[in-house]
């Protein structure tokens, strides 16, 4: 017999990777209507920590274009501490792709938790809204 389910691939991880971007509370107007966190509020705290990340990066204002391979691990509860971690995949010409990894720490527990990791693209951007060259420590980055 065969699984049909699609699943996130196991993660071995476990402490989370890379830089802390945002940490923030669950709190209960986050929640759905079956008073779990929305998976759109979580999702919405991760590209808010990829936009602080990539402007660290970039310098410059950034858009997201695409999020991919977002897995959705375990359940937030209200009351978690929910940590965003970023690690740099790849730089591009005006593309910045990032890992973000969302961890909750739960009340009474010590050993934070794995419950989201996607991988988000933003794109540098200028003034006008069009897309840019991302520098590096003033300097164009070359591909």
């Amino acid at each position: 017999m065969t699984d049909s389910h699609v699943h996130a691939p196991p993660n071995a991880e476990t402490s989370p990777q890379g830089e802390l971007c945002i940490r923030t509370l669950a709190m209960p107007a986050d929640t759905n209507g079956n008073g779990d966190i929305f998976g759109g509020w979580l999702l919405s705290q991760m590209d808010i920590a990829g936009g602080v990340f990539t402007s660290k990066l970039t310098k410059s204002r950034n858009v997201t274009v695409a999020i991919e391979a977002m897995n959705f691990r375990k359940p937030v509860n209200v009351g978690d501490l929910v940590s965003i971690y970023g690690r740099l995949v790849r730089i591009g010409r005006t593309s910045i792709t990032v890992r973000l990894e969302a961890w909750v720490t739960r009340r009474k527990e010590t050993q934070p938790i794995l419950v989201t990791d996607g991988n988000f693209t933003y794109v540098s951007i200028d003034e006008a809204g069009r897309p840019q060259e991302i520098k590096q420590d003033g300097l164009v980055l070359t591909r």
